[in-house]
């Protein structure tokens, strides 16, 4: 019988390269480590690690076993949590993966708002852009992904709950002396002589894209994927750029102007999860808080 210890080993393994990496991460010893996996490969009856010096790759067959592990682990997570949850435990914990400007606005609500009405639940946070992010919530190392996809933007969800939480506008940011620092709305037209400040990767192709169906291609002198340099290289007057609204509600634009944009540019904030995470009671309620946060916002 294959244990699911064994397969979070594996996957730890398969991911670090060595059998004391993975122990590492695992926060146990390397002798645990080769012990479990002896042990699975004796219940899966083939080899599923080939050994070369300090280097471990997988066989044919460990590498169909590692790319179910995901599914099974976070179906067996399912069913810990909901069991627990109807024993009256009240414990949960959620592994929320977010891109940066939503965890410096959606996120500390939802989460203030989850502490209060459930304290016996953990959440953890890292930071990734999709999609990365999805990446990981598939890979099984989060169970929810705060996402975003730009309107009219293919992205391959159709095995993932989508919760639709807001539509999120680009704008506009000038230096406050730039002739359009008045005005109510830019047309994107009217900035293609301006050096341009871009931001993330995903971003900064969105930015070309739009100013391309505009006519001309973007002269970017800096590219930064932090948010507050992209403002304050606007405000030192280096520039202009477009950020999400969420990016620049979470800063301070000294010496900037924000302005609308035309035509409009929006982008799609939604989390994401699996569909057998979706009924955990933890990860149902934070997608509930994550939903109320983007209603207030």
């Amino acid at each position: 019988m294959i244990e699911a210890r064994h397969l979070r080993v594996l996957r730890a393994v398969a991911a670090t390269g060595s059998f004391s990496a993975a122990a590492r991460e695992l926060g146990c010893t390397q002798p645990a480590v080769s012990q479990q996996m002896k042990a699975l490969e004796s219940s899966a009856g083939t080899p599923l690690l080939i050994r070369t010096g300090r280097e471990m790759r997988l066989t044919q067959a460990g590498e169909a076993l590692v790319r179910h592990a995901a599914g099974i682990l976070a179906g067996l997570t399912a069913a810990e949590e909901e069991v627990a949850a109807i024993a009256g435990l009240r414990a949960g914990r959620v592994r929320l993966v977010s891109f940066p400007s939503g965890s410096s606005s959606l996120v500390p609500t939802a989460l203030a708002a989850l502490r209060a009405a459930h304290p016996g639940t953990r959440v953890s946070l890292v930071e990734a852009e999709p999609p990365r992010s999805v990446e990981m919530l598939r890979e099984g190392d989060c169970d929810i992904a705060l996402a975003f996809r730009y309107a009219g933007g293919a992205a391959e969800w159709d095995d993932l709950v989508v919760r639709p939480l807001l539509t999120d506008r680009l704008v506009g940011l000038v230096p406050e002396g730039h002739r359009l620092a008045d005005a109510d709305a830019v047309g994107i037209g009217e900035l293609a002589e301006e050096p341009w400040i871009a931001g993330c990767p995903r971003c900064r192709r969105q930015l070309v894209e739009v100013c391309e169906d505009a006519g001309f291609t973007p002269r970017i002198d800096f590219a930064t994927d932090d948010y507050p340099a992209v403002v304050g290289l606007v405000g030192a007057g280096l520039g202009v750029a477009v950020l999400p609204e969420l990016a620049v509600e979470s800063v301070r634009p000294r010496g900037a102007r924000t302005v609308a944009v035309e035509p409009p540019v929006e982008r799609e904030i939604v989390a994401l999860t699996l569909p057998d995470l979706a009924q955990v009671p933890a990860v149902a309620a934070t997608l509930d808080r994550l939903a109320e946060a983007a209603a207030r916002a």
